[in-house]
């Protein structure tokens, strides 16, 4: 398994650069690599304070740093003037090489600090293990890992937490958008001077790990993105769209048709969410899976669905629907479905006994039965579902619009420019929202 050491080498003490040298620094390097049994793990030396001014600063900076940053031997030098920056920009070289077990070295006055920082920009897909490293660098001074439990570390007080993450916040503020504009897909058919809605693409953000790049809106511990990251993206999102972030409310997936009717007491899990409430977001993530809006411009009701093949066979788009019935005396034929960027019949497929329950909603939902992996189309079974259950067929936008301009449910498997995709991507996917609030 791939390992990185990570040499903090801030010093609380007033001009650290002068005190150190290329040779206390490499007796540590030798440290790290007899500690690992003479394996050559990659190394980072990070160096997170004010630069030092002036010629003299400058000089003793580059005769520390210039040999030991020496990437092609696996050790690299990082340098920023804070904590947040230069951890990040560690990061990102851990993610490229795709390392997720760290061992930090660093003086032990840092370590609850640095926890503080590391457990705010990782998740626990990483494993970080800690150990002393005393400032005035002397190898036989540094000890072995102590690991993440047992050890003691000085308290921080809540303030000091309030201001590293502040920090934080506005250290990932200050980043630029990737892969291009912040962009919005909107539906004619949902009224806009009623609801604010849309689909988001996979452009505008901050994330930048190739699969996630670059506006991930979903953190799990089994993903890179740390909540900081998606809190940023939904920031800027929110920014965009013009809805309050502190109000937003996304659908807990469970894969099933569970629908949370917005007041009532909350479930662990759902796959749908409605609301009559004015200003509040409600959301459903889709990496493939169908984020379903639902709007009802007469009573001002609206709702969210999550629709992946599951849900989809069991109903959720139906259940949000028949909530709002229920919940807000909406009538069926009031009601508007538009069904978001998904992946198509072109590129999903599933084991022969799933397909046959989507042939039984309708044959033409299945292309090729007789295969073992025949083709699925979850958005026509969705109509299908939707129009028995009494919504009129033109109050629904799907994949069947013929005008480009208006299709807003494209194949995220086929447009990897535009969309995330778990049948494309893998298990490290992106994942982009439909949203929808009623304006006040």
């Amino acid at each position: 398994m791939a390992k990185a050491v990570l040499i903090d080498l801030t010093s609380e003490e007033p001009d650290p650069w002068n005190n150190w040298s290329q040779e206390s620094v490499i007796k540590t390097l030798e440290a790290v690599r007899k500690a690992d049994n003479g394996q050559v793990p990659f190394v980072c030396l990070m160096c997170c304070q004010p630069l030092p001014s002036g010629r003299n600063g400058e000089d003793v900076l580059h005769s520390v740093v210039q040999d030991l940053h020496c990437p092609e031997q696996g050790r690299e030098v990082v340098c920023a003037e804070s904590t947040v920056a230069a951890l990040y920009a560690v990061k990102q070289k851990l993610d490229e090489k795709d390392i997720s077990h760290v061992q930090v070295l660093l003086p032990s006055q840092r370590k609850a600090v640095m926890r503080a920082f590391v457990n705010e920009l990782f998740t626990s897909v990483y494993q970080f293990e800690f150990g002393d490293l005393h400032v005035n660098f002397e190898a036989s001074k540094i000890r072995q890992p102590s690991g993440s439990h047992g050890e003691f570390l000085p308290p921080l007080t809540d303030q000091d937490l309030g201001r590293i993450q502040s920090e934080i916040k506005i250290y990932l503020q200050s980043l630029p958008a990737l892969k291009g504009e912040l962009r919005i897909l909107r539906s004619v058919l949902i009224p806009d001077h009623i609801f604010l809605h849309g689909f988001t693409t996979r452009t505008g953000g901050i994330s930048y790990i190739p699969t996630l790049s670059s506006f991930n809106l979903f953190s799990s511990s089994k993903r890179r993105d740390p909540p900081v990251v998606v809190q940023e993206n939904l920031r800027r999102l929110a920014v965009a769209a013009g809805f309050d972030p502190k109000v937003y409310h996304s659908v807990k997936v469970n894969h099933a048709s569970d629908v949370w009717v917005m007041g009532k007491a909350q479930p662990k899990s759902y796959d749908g969410i409605v609301t009559d409430q004015r200003g509040v977001a409600i959301a459903a993530p889709g990496a493939d899976c169908i984020p379903v809006l639902c709007a009802d411009p007469v009573r001002k009701a609206c709702g969210a669905a999550h629709s992946g093949w599951q849900g989809t066979l069991l109903g959720v788009s139906v259940a949000t629907v028949n909530a709002m019935v229920a919940e807000y005396g909406c009538q069926v034929k009031d009601i508007l479905v538009v069904l978001g960027p998904s992946v198509g019949p072109c590129c999903f497929t599933l084991p022969q006994e799933s397909a046959k329950e989507f042939h039984r909603i309708d044959p033409k939902c299945v292309r090729h039965l007789e295969s073992p992996k025949p083709s699925v189309d979850i958005r026509r079974a969705t109509r299908v579902l939707l129009e028995a259950g009494g919504i009129l067929p033109q109050n629904i936008q799907d994949g069947s619009v013929t005008d480009p301009k208006r299709n807003l449910t494209l194949c995220t498997a086929c447009h990897p420019e535009k969309f995330y995709s778990h049948v494309r991507d893998g298990e490290n996917f992106g994942t982009q929202i439909g949203f929808i609030s009623i304006k006040d």
